[in-house]
């Protein structure tokens, strides 16, 4: 069975062509026969990067939580996401990965920023980075995530920040996603 398996993997990945990948199995869940199914996506260059997968790409580079990715604007990594994870121990690191590759290209801890005020706003949350970018993603490109913590008030908030309808706000709690009317 593992041998037909193979075979059509290679027949149909000569069919598709570079750029495509495609996993087979035949193990169950949980196993190690199982390999997770993936999606076709363009050759290298052509899609960008967009942010639900740059916090992916940290997130499996430097396990812990993210609290803020952007898009920064000018410099040495002018177009690189920016992502700051920060551990279980409050330290916080920033995860620099590509836009056109969505690889991590660094990573580095941040030795002024102490994550403890972050894993405190966040103690009480059901709504993660990616989930509040996904919330307004429909509403533009999301530019800038970032976690909010109106110190005492308990309102714990995502900022998200899109190219084409401004600002909005997400509840971390409800996953709720506001316009923010200021902007």
């Amino acid at each position: 069975m593992k041998r037909k398996l193979v075979i059509a993997a290679v027949a149909t990945s000569l069919v598709l062509g570079s750029g495509a990948a495609i996993a087979f199995a035949d193990g169950a869940p949980g196993t190690a026969d199982a390999l997770p199914r993936t999606e076709a996506k363009p050759a290298s260059g052509t899609a960008k990067t967009e942010v639900t997968e740059a916090i992916a790409a940290a997130l499996a580079h430097t396990p812990g939580t993210a609290v803020a990715a952007e898009r920064e604007d000018d410099g040495a990594d002018a177009g690189t996401w920016q992502v700051d994870v920060v551990r279980a121990d409050a330290t916080a690191y920033t995860v620099t990965v590509s836009p056109d590759t969505g690889k991590v290209l660094g990573a580095h801890r941040d030795t002024g920023d102490d994550g403890r005020e972050d894993l405190t706003a966040l103690r009480n949350t059901t709504v993660d980075a990616r989930e509040a970018a996904r919330a307004v993603a429909p509403e533009g490109s999301v530019t800038e995530v970032d976690l909010n913590d109106d110190e005492g008030e308990g309102a714990t908030t995502w900022s998200v920040d899109t190219a084409t309808s401004g600002a909005w706000t997400v509840d971390a709690r409800t996953g709720k996603a506001t316009q923010d009317q200021d902007d």
